[in-house]
């Protein structure tokens, strides 16, 4: 028998057997990660592919379309994440450059105090010109690498939003579809009734002609 004569229930019945075990994977081991782990964000991802595949293939649309929102949500979270390492990289590497033009400062001044008397009072001006200007630079560094991780959490804060947004409408569209079929049924079986009622006043008006009829023959005979 070729597979394309299996009804699609039975398929469906073996999807979700086939599936069973992904499903006690997610909730027994993957549940317990961090919501943006990169195995939990690489598992949901293909989790979401494959169940929207299946969908298509199975004729579901509530399962491709939860396929379609869980890979999407895994993708903005796996987003989310890069974007904190960036920042933090970044910090990283702000603190470094700071920490280096403070001992750059530091070692500049054991210079000057080791120098000769005479040159005591200028090695001091040129120490403290560049105390000042590392502090200078120091500030500007720390503030750019803060403008940084203010904007990359405000861009994780929006895909989130985006991945909730997605998701409320995604529930919407399906309840607005479910309603729509609800009430097509509604209008569907009242036409049928109507339809009914006509079709009953027409048969008994054609029994009463056919009794009127068959009376009437009576009477003459």
């Amino acid at each position: 028998m070729f597979i394309i004569e299996i009804p699609r229930t039975v398929l469906r019945a073996q999807y979700r057997l086939v599936r069973l075990p992904l499903d006690l994977l997610e909730q027994r081991v993957l549940a317990r990660m961090d919501t943006e782990a990169p195995a939990r964000l690489i598992f949901e991802r293909s989790l979401g592919a494959l169940d929207a595949a299946a969908g298509n293939v199975l004729g579901d649309p509530g399962l491709r379309r939860s396929g379609v929102a869980l890979a999407q949500r895994s993708a903005d979270r796996g987003r989310a994440a890069q974007l904190d390492l960036q920042a933090s990289a970044q910090q990283e590497q702000a603190d470094t450059q700071l920490r280096a033009v403070r001992e750059e400062a530091a070692e500049d001044r054991s210079a000057a105090h080791a120098a000769k008397a005479d040159a005591v009072e200028d090695a001091e001006e040129e120490a403290q010109r560049r105390r000042v200007d590392a502090a200078q630079t120091a500030q500007k560094r720390t503030a750019a690498a803060k403008r940084n991780a203010e904007e990359t959490a405000a861009q994780r804060k929006q895909a989130r939003e985006n991945a909730e947004a997605a998701e409320i409408k995604r529930i919407d569209d399906a309840e607005k579809n479910r309603e729509k079929t609800a009430q097509a049924k509604l209008a569907d079986a009242r036409d049928k009734q109507e339809s009914a009622q006509e079709q009953r006043v027409q048969a008994d008006r054609i029994e009463d002609l056919q009794q009127a009829e068959k009376r009437k023959r009576q009477q003459q005979n």
